[in-house]
């Protein structure tokens, strides 16, 4: 089933306790598209980049058998850069630099042989642009898209209008509270649900992800990580292995997207173990379906009723 993926692609210099990396290639379209490619094919992005994004970077999606029409590329200006500093708490950072550079007037155009895509991921980009992108397909079989607490704060009534038209929106916890008005993500994502997307997946980042339907509250683990060297990119990994597994399938019924979210998480656990997107570089289905297993069983226990006059105190 075809894919089209609409984000950032961009040169990351990241340091965190355990090393640095210096103009390496990301952004949230880089991550979701190559996460993605593991699962189902074409997946078609579409992008900005600039005349210094490194050859490297190109080969490595063509490696993916990504498809490239839809990136443009304008010569003379720079690609979107973006720095950080981890500290040992990975779940907090500082963003040393944002340079926006040819991203700041990215207008998406969607190559006509795009415009009939049956699954659709808009990373997080201003949700007009999402909305022009989804202007410009055809009758799209499902829309999943994300969102940050920049537009949330700054352009909450354009990001409304693009809630209306999206099918799953996968937020981080913060970004659910702040989006609902209410700490509670149980009834966060109830009130985001009647905004307009139909199924709500919540990131909580080490502590797993919420799956939130009519019908269902899933509630999926993290996977416990030994080495954890670069967060970068794990949620938009995350959410290209749930957009890959769920075209692959061709299937939205509750218990698919529940393994969609464990086939997400496992995308996201490969990507934090290296800096960029090397942890996705060289994967074998083999090993995804490993770690798929091992998500499994995390949870997994066997339901033991003591029988009358069993001992059952610690």
């Amino acid at each position: 089933m075809s894919v089209l993926v609409v984000g950032s692609f961009a040169l990351d210099t990241v340091e965190t306790p355990f090393g640095r990396a210096d103009n390496a290639i990301g952004g949230s379209a880089m991550y979701i598209a190559t996460a993605a490619s593991y699962f189902t094919l074409p997946i078609r992005a579409v992008g900005v980049v600039g005349g210094d994004f490194p050859p490297e970077g190109i080969a490595f999606l063509e490696k993916k058998n990504v498809d490239l029409e839809g990136i443009q590329t304008i010569d003379a200006g720079k690609t979107f850069r973006w720095s950080a500093r981890y500290h040992y708490d990975m779940n907090v950072r500082d963003t040393l630099s944002t340079e926006l550079n040819v991203f700041e007037t990215f207008n998406p155009e969607i190559p006509s042989s795009y415009r009939r895509s049956r699954w659709v991921c808009l990373g997080n980009i201003d949700p007009v642009l999402q909305l022009s992108v989804l202007d410009q397909i055809e009758k799209p079989h499902v829309v999943i898209g994300d969102t940050m607490n920049y537009w949330i704060e700054g352009k909450k009534d354009d990001l409304m209008k693009t809630l209306r038209r999206i099918d799953i929106l996968i937020v981080n916890d913060s970004e659910a509270r702040l989006l609902a008005n209410e700490p509670n993500l149980i009834k966060a994502g109830r009130i985001i649900r009647e905004m307009g997307p139909k199924i709500v997946i919540v990131k909580k980042g080490e502590h797993g992800a919420l799956l939130l339907t009519e019908e269902t509250v899933f509630s999926a683990p993290a996977y416990p990580m030994e080495s954890i060297i670069d967060p970068t990119g794990a949620g938009d990994s995350f959410a290209g292995g749930l957009v890959g597994w769920l075209a692959r399938t061709d299937d939205l019924s509750e218990e698919n997207l529940k393994r969609s979210v464990i086939y997400g998480s496992s995308l996201a656990s490969f990507c934090v173990e290296q800096f960029g997107v090397e942890g996705l570089a060289d994967l074998s289905y083999l090993q995804i379906r490993d770690r798929v297993r091992e998500f499994k069983e995390l949870s997994r226990f066997e339901e033991h009723e003591p029988s009358y006059g069993e001992q059952t105190s610690p």
